[in-house]
């Protein structure tokens, strides 16, 4: 969902695909941890399965109105089940988009995700059904940026494509493809999932599993002789990748790194047109034209009295029968033979009063093993894009998209137009660099980073731009959400692998099922948008199964190939 892009990495990336042969399909997120083609199985005309016609009408539980639960909640919809979604905010979770107080009303400003790669291809299946648009996002050095400036360390370089950086960041571009190529089969395994190509898959990334699972991120680039250059890492760290740099996922595990640039979920972004929170908003309205025992025109919302969700669930426990019983805020209680659970995994352990007996013992340690990342943006409006304006002096941009070791790290110029009211993202963090500024308010935030950027670009008036108030949000602070998104640290690719196959639920003590866990930090790629879809259709089918449904032998589904697919075990002795 959030994302960071690799400057170094992109063109060198192009000249080596296309110096090759051509590659036999698009790069798309498919494993490397469990290739299944969630893509194909949305897209096959029988449909995702069937329960039997005596369970029409079945209350499910959702627990989150985030996009995994309102997947989850329009699929179960369709199968002719009746989803009960609660949702203790606004719908959407972190695809949340905002307006200005005091500003222009048609500026928006994305407080959660903002870019998404086209390898998302199960997320792109809803855009596309909800009829949405996107256009190229404006990251560093993209093609569609106008300019981008790199400051570290006080120096400013400015750019419109990599050629025009230092040699010294070409340096580390090539000691980066350099790390890929030699610890982790880049190419390899890049042609493996281009042509789905699961035997081959499974066969690199169980060796790479075995061998990286106690290695950080940073001990895999000291380990590369290419990256032997301290002064490399450095700027690798500081300013190599999307906002902040790599540095803040340097303390991670290598695996979670080597998942996102395999599938190219760091090339390519896209931003959704008028906001990425009405995706979750149009699934919530939406009547699907095939859907079973529901009258047509049925639809999330007219499901639920009013239109309206449940409010937040504040205790889940288990009941005679192996039920799963649910209270909410306004006291109603409900019990279930079915729930999804798609919410921040922390939620369990703190704001919901839960029973031991929901998951098993394992189950319950990797939960409380989650690592989440702490994330940070701030946005005013903007009369206009400014920004576009030559310098007389140097025909450059009077501002750019900028990328920098300051307390801003990231800012990014958003615009419809050289005519119209604009965004600037003036500062996106992570990780310590958002804990900085935990304590200010918007306000105050304005004007640290206001004061940065005035170092950068001394000549630049940004404060006589601005037309409203700025909007901040700091997830680590958001009560319902605790951080941004997991990020596994070394050794937890264990704890990571319990909870992605939570969803097959026959190896579990008969009383241990029937709750489904989902969401993007339940998934092997947490922090996107695909895996919050593709954890959701996990437990659509956990669901039915759990209800006596069965697929199509046409389209089987992630349950019905599990055992072909299955992420790599690793000793628990």
């Amino acid at each position: 969902m959030t994302s960071t892009v690799p400057t170094a990495a992109h063109d060198h990336d192009e000249q080596r695909d296309t110096a090759q042969q051509p590659p036999q399909g698009p790069l798309t997120m498919f494993g490397p941890d469990f290739p299944f083609a969630y893509d194909d199985f949305l897209a096959h005309p029988t449909g995702l399965g069937a329960v039997p016609p005596t369970e029409h009408g079945t209350e499910v539980a959702v627990i989150g109105g985030g996009l995994s639960g309102l997947v989850a909640a329009y699929e179960l919809m369709k199968m002719g089940l009746k989803p009960v979604v609660h949702e203790a905010d606004q719908l959407g979770g972190r695809l949340r988009t905002a307006t200005f107080d005091g500003g222009d009303p048609s500026l928006r400003a994305e407080m959660g995700a903002m870019r998404f790669p086209p390898s998302s291809t199960a997320f792109q299946h809803y855009i596309d059904l909800m009829g949405l648009e996107t256009e190229p996002f404006p990251n560093p050095l993209a093609p569609d940026t106008p300019s981008t400036v790199v400051d570290l360390k006080g120096e400013p370089h400015y750019a419109r494509t990599l050629e025009d950086l230092p040699p010294v960041y070409h340096q580390v571009m090539e000691a980066w493809n350099a790390c890929l190529e030699e610890g982790a089969d880049f190419s390899a395994m890049q042609e493996a999932i281009r042509e789905r190509d699961v035997p081959r898959i499974r066969g690199i990334w169980s060796r790479l599993v075995e061998k990286l699972d106690n290695q950080t991120f940073y001990g895999f680039l000291c380990d590369s002789a290419a990256f032997s250059s301290f002064r490399h890492r450095e700027i690798f760290g500081q300013v190599g990748f999307g906002t902040g740099g790599w540095d803040t996922d340097f303390p991670n595990s290598i695996l979670e790194i080597l998942r996102v640039v395999y599938t190219g979920a760091d090339d390519d972004h896209r931003g959704i047109v008028g906001g990425c929170q009405q995706l979750p908003l149009r699934l919530w309205e939406h009547q699907p034209d095939k859907l079973v025992h529901w009258p047509q025109g049925t639809s999330l919302s007219s499901l639920h009295p009013g239109g309206a969700h449940r409010p937040a669930v504040t205790r889940l426990h288990r009941t005679a029968g192996n039920r799963v019983t649910v209270t909410d805020a306004d006291g109603d209680i409900r019990t279930y033979r079915a729930a999804v659970f798609t919410a921040q995994s922390w939620l369990l352990l703190s704001r919901i009063d839960c029973d031991d007996a929901l998951l098993p013992i394992d189950h319950w340690t990797a939960v409380e093993r989650t690592h989440y990342m702490e994330s940070s943006k701030l946005f005013v409006p903007v009369d206009r894009p400014f920004w576009l304006d030559k310098d007389p002096e140097t025909g450059r941009d009077t501002m750019s998209m900028t990328l920098t070791d300051r307390m801003t790290r990231g800012t990014y110029l958003l615009d419809d137009g050289p005519d119209k009211p604009a965004v600037i993202c003036l500062s996106y963090t992570w990780c310590d660099d958002s804990l900085k500024w935990l304590p200010l308010d918007a306000e105050e935030r304005m004007e640290v980073m206001l004061k940065s950027l005035g170092e950068i670009y001394p000549g630049v008036d940004i404060r006589k731009h601005i037309t409203g108030n700025p909007l901040t949000v700091s997830w680590e602070d958001e009560p319902y959400f605790l951080g941004a998104f997991k990020a596994n640290l070394p050794g937890h690719y264990r704890y990571q692998r319990r909870l992605f196959t939570h969803f097959m639920q026959e190896t579990l003590p008969a009383d241990r099922r029937g709750l489904f866990l989902a969401g993007d930090d339940i998934s092997w790629t947490a922090g996107w948008a695909e895996g919050a879809v593709q954890t959701a259709l996990n437990a659509v089918w956990g669901v039915m199964h759990q209800l006596g449904g069965t697929t199509d032998p046409a389209n089987p589904g992630p349950g019905d190939v599990f055992e072909e697919i299955e992420p790599v075990r690793l000793p628990e002795d």
